[in-house]
């Protein structure tokens, strides 16, 4: 596999899992505006990235180049399906769906080489998206595949080799890149959203026993079992390796260990905990929710250092990747205003919109660093794209005042 697949894969799967930022940022106070100035801006943003997203297509039908995974398509796809004015039913979505679905495997799996279950999950959403009845054996294979490889006493053998027996086991309800190697939460919050998209009940075992692992994942040491956990209510990468986190570890002034909770793993647990039947009442969604009032920001993926020892400043590292998980949790949250630790109310769908706008490159595309490949082009603006209409989806609900 050439370096360019690698880097693109990896991409996908960390996201903004491995995203560097200033733990806490000024934040800057809120702007009243009025709802039909935040329509049209919002709606002008879009149209420009949907225009170039467009005219990036390939012959064939994908968006991905020679070797690129599929992903790439699918996630192309659902910015078009969920867009008003195309829609799943234009010729050219259409015929990127035909290309999507040539690589669907007899297992039900979508994908070529690596990331079996970034890649399905990516496609059951962007399949979910178009409401075509047509589609529904092709996504009720790829929801078995994904259910598939969830870690449970059925899947196989756990950390150390053992077969994992029960939910005692902190690798118990979780998603791996496909049916090895140790679960995360960046992987497990794409398949809950698929499953989800898909139409999945709340009490279906898959959710479930998901809940169990995204729980390890929060620092709430009065629900979470595992040594690590703190009490700051954010999350980590991954109960594995006591509470994985490429945000780091730091030692408390109790002198405990503590594993850094960040931004991204924080909304990916808000919208999953969600998904999996969770109220706003429960202790954990309260946690994170207070941690993401008290590091609130637009500007970066909270809670990283920009001191890192081996890259140095890494806080726009992910950054689209971390704008999209933020706006699909905090729209799944159902709350426009968030206060944040200085009493300052904010609108994050104004000020997500005001932030985006301004990254858009004239030719209505987005980029970022070059880490993680959020130098191309299709990836981040599909990224930022999805992250705008999560925007509009909300304000639908509630305008902005």
């Amino acid at each position: 596999m050439n370096h360019r697949k690698l880097c693109l894969l990896g991409a996908l799967a960390l996201g903004a899992s491995l995203v560097a930022a200033p733990p806490y940022l000024p934040l800057a106070p809120a702007r009243a505006a009025e709802a039909g100035a935040v329509d049209a801006k919002l709606q002008a943003t879009i149209d420009r990235g949907l225009a170039f997203l467009k005219s990036q297509q390939k012959p064939d039908g994908g968006w991905q180049k020679e070797n690129d995974p599929p992903a790439i398509t699918a996630i192309a796809l659902k910015a078009f399906a969920q867009d008003p004015k195309t829609g799943p039913n234009a010729d050219f979505v259409k015929k990127g769906y035909d290309k999507l679905l040539t690589y669907q495997l007899d297992n039900g799996g979508i994908y070529q080489d690596l990331l079996a279950n970034y890649n399905t999950s990516i496609a059951i959403s962007a399949l979910s998206a178009a409401n075509n009845p047509g589609f529904k054996e092709r996504i009720d294979k790829a929801v078995a595949y994904v259910k598939g490889i969830q870690w449970t006493d059925k899947t196989g053998t756990g950390p150390k080799g053992e077969m994992i027996k029960d939910d005692k086991n902190n690798w118990w309800g979780g998603w791996g890149y496909s049916r090895a190697g140790r679960p995360d939460l960046s992987n497990a919050q794409i398949a809950i959203e698929a499953l989800e998209n898909a139409g999945l009940k709340k009490d279906d075992p898959a959710f479930q026993n998901a809940l169990k692992f995204i729980t390890r994942n929060q620092n709430n040491s009065e629900t979470n079992d595992q040594k690590f956990a703190g009490n700051d209510g954010g999350f980590v990468y991954s109960p594995a390796n006591e509470g994985e986190s490429p945000a780091g570890v730091f030692v408390g002034a109790d002198g405990k260990r503590v594993v850094r909770s960040y931004g991204s793993m924080t909304y990916a647990g808000l919208k999953s905990m969600i998904y999996a039947g969770l109220s706003k009442d429960d202790p954990r969604v309260k946690g994170a929710w207070d941690w993401i009032g008290k590091t609130y920001t637009v500007e970066v993926n909270p809670g990283f250092l920009t001191n890192d020892p081996k890259n140095g400043d890494m806080s726009r590292y992910g950054l689209y990747y971390y704008y999209h998980t933020m706006a699909r949790a905090l729209n799944v949250y159902d709350e426009p205003i968030i206060t944040d630790s200085k009493g300052v109310k904010h609108d994050w769908r104004v000020e997500l919109t005001d932030k985006l706008a301004s990254m858009q490159k004239p030719d209505g595309s987005w980029a970022g660093e070059k880490k993680w490949f959020e130098d191309n082009g299709v990836l981040t603006t599909a990224y930022a794209l999805l992250a705008l209409q999560e925007i509009q989806q909300d304000l639908k609900q509630h305008p902005a005042k």
